[in-house]
């Protein structure tokens, strides 16, 4: 799919919300590190979304516990925080780690004091609601397989802006019932995201366990590199390693990836129904959804905001 302008594109129907709140901004000349950072906090700000920030679905012990991560594609600075608590958007905090010299990826009570001594707000990241459906987990937790496609999931968000820029962002609140301290694909440079301005950008959601054994969405953004569309560098990259993992015994659980060019064309890879938004130009937002069919998955348009 090329459109040739600004673009975005994010993970999930939620992402839709986070690109009505950045497209605006890339409409008059915004950096797409700001647009993505925008998008997301759109979703970390709202508590019907129950797999990133306020409104996360918690660990074992009952505590929201996030990762979030930031890359900009110019040159390639990174940021990142994992297994934070009590941070209100933790996309803001990557943002700002990336900017560091040293100290870019910060874990735990690190990440927290960080944010805490420069200003970022801090607060409770446990609902209500969440917290209701921690207690119903754990009288179910016994006869229960953890899966983090039951409705916990990360949103990522691609930006490119009208100078050519990229950035890419993503936000989760993990694995609901996780241990304590466990950390996704998300935070990881190279599985859970990767992007170069001059080439394009990738992006994944999924089970984090198995998206961390290879560094796909790097492996997209090389394939790119080499002249291949967005679709046909995720076919290459995703759909081999997926059979890789059959090859040798194991059981591949939920992969999915989104893509961007440099040039503004975009696609998808997924191995489960998958749905994601993307805007253009000035156009409105649109949600599509991905059905897995191979290596070729079907897409067709679900609504447009």
């Amino acid at each position: 799919m090329i459109v040739m302008s600004i673009t975005m594109i994010g993970t999930w129907e939620m992402a839709a919300t986070g690109l009505a709140a950045a497209m605006p901004q890339l409409q008059n000349d915004a950096w797409a590190g700001d647009a993505v950072v925008t998008a997301i906090k759109a979703v970390e700000d709202n508590p019907n979304f129950q797999s990133v920030g306020f409104g996360g679905l918690p660990n074992a012990a009952g505590i929201v516990e996030t990762d979030a991560a930031f890359m900009n594609g110019d040159n390639f600075r990174i940021g990142a925080v994992a297994g934070a608590r009590d941070i209100a958007n933790p996309i803001a905090v990557a943002q700002a780690l990336a900017q560091e010299p040293a100290n870019n990826l910060l874990v735990g009570t690190g990440a927290t004091e960080y944010a805490s001594t420069h200003g970022f707000v801090l607060k409770n990241m446990l609902t209500p609601k969440a917290a209701q459906k921690w207690t119903e987990k754990q009288k179910q937790l016994a006869n229960s397989e953890l899966n983090p496609y039951d409705g916990h999931d990360t949103v990522c968000m691609l930006a490119l802006d009208s100078q050519q820029r990229m950035a890419v962002g993503t936000s989760t609140s993990g694995l609901f019932m996780k241990r304590t301290g466990r950390v996704g694909d998300s935070p990881l440079p190279g599985a859970g995201y990767y992007v170069d301005s001059q080439i394009g950008g990738a992006a994944a959601t999924g089970m984090g366990e198995d998206i961390m054994k290879a560094s796909l969405s790097y492996e997209t953004v090389r394939l790119m590199g080499t002249g291949l569309s967005a679709t046909e560098a995720l076919r290459q990259a995703v759909y081999p390693f997926i059979a890789k993992l059959q090859d040798r015994g194991e059981k591949p659980r939920e992969f999915s990836y989104v893509a961007l060019r440099a040039d503004g064309d975009f696609g998808i890879a997924t191995n489960v129904p998958f749905p994601f938004a993307v805007a253009q130009a000035d156009g409105p937002v649109q949600v599509y959804n991905a059905a897995p069919n191979g290596d070729h998955p079907i897409i067709t348009p679900l609504k447009t905001n």
